[in-house]
């Protein structure tokens, strides 16, 4: 009796815990589709200032921004599909030679728009003398990118944002660092698990810590990197990503 007990307990847990994992599921890519349609959404507006109707070269600029998040908007789509392989390290990639910098400055350039309209602001540092790696372009591009995107989300009303670069046992080390709401030496353990997202306090109310650093973590682990994170609550959050220059 006690056996079936304990094992009725069991399932009915785990059944709870699938459908808490269907539902962060269904939040996390909500979340992942209306991020590019909020910058397509900003743009727009951008685009029929009467300011900016004047100036060619805006109006080109904030074109570009929407084909961009438009494209994104596409990838996201093939990610959900990415994303069910995340178990069996499926992935296929691209192997290719890129420079981190520039790889960077593309995702700064796709999430800039949305910081700016919180008046906030992105700040490089780029020291590493060798900033190239043999990696695939569009998965490392998400990478830098849902950083950014979590840096943004957990930050306040004016995110500060800092991202970095040096070079560390041949390889360049990627640092994404905010001063936002932190975490918890007990959330910081438990981030990069599948479907985990913090049940309570200020984080519960923000859509994210439920595929996006599980997926990023498979990315790295893919390229043979590593990925750690420093945090405090209320002192904001640093992650660093290693990624080897090339794969041994």
């Amino acid at each position: 009796i006690l056996t079936a007990f304990a094992l009725s307990i069991f399932y009915i847990l785990r059944q709870k815990k699938i459908s808490e994992m269907k539902s962060d599921f269904i939040n996390n890519m909500t979340h992942e589709f209306k991020t590019p349609i909020a910058t397509i959404s900003v743009a727009t507006d951008s685009i029929t200032n009467d300011k900016v109707v004047r100036e060619p070269e805006r109006i080109k600029y904030f074109a570009g921004m929407i084909k961009k998040e438009n494209a994104r908007m596409n990838q996201q789509v093939e990610d959900i599909l990415t994303i069910a392989r995340l178990d069996r390290k499926d992935f296929e990639f691209n192997w290719e030679t890129i420079d981190v910098h520039e790889l960077i400055e593309d995702a700064i350039q796709g999430i800039r728009i949305q910081v700016e309209k919180r008046k906030g602001k992105i700040d490089t540092r780029f020291q590493a003398a060798n900033s190239v790696v043999t990696t695939d372009k569009n998965h490392c591009t998400n990478l830098v990118f849902n950083l950014l995107d979590n840096a943004i989300k957990y930050s306040g009303e004016a995110p500060e944002i800092t991202v970095s670069t040096m070079n560390k046992n041949n390889g360049v080390l990627i640092s994404v660092e905010d001063k936002g709401i932190g975490m918890s030496k007990n959330v910081q353990a438990k981030i990069f698990e599948k479907f985990y997202r913090q049940s309570s306090g200020n984080v519960h109310n923000v859509k994210g810590f439920g595929l996006g650093l599980s997926y990023i973590k498979a990315i790295v682990e893919a390229n043979h990197g590593s990925i750690s994170v420093k945090s405090e609550p209320k002192k904001g959050s640093k992650f660093d990503v290693f990624l080897p220059f090339v794969m041994e």
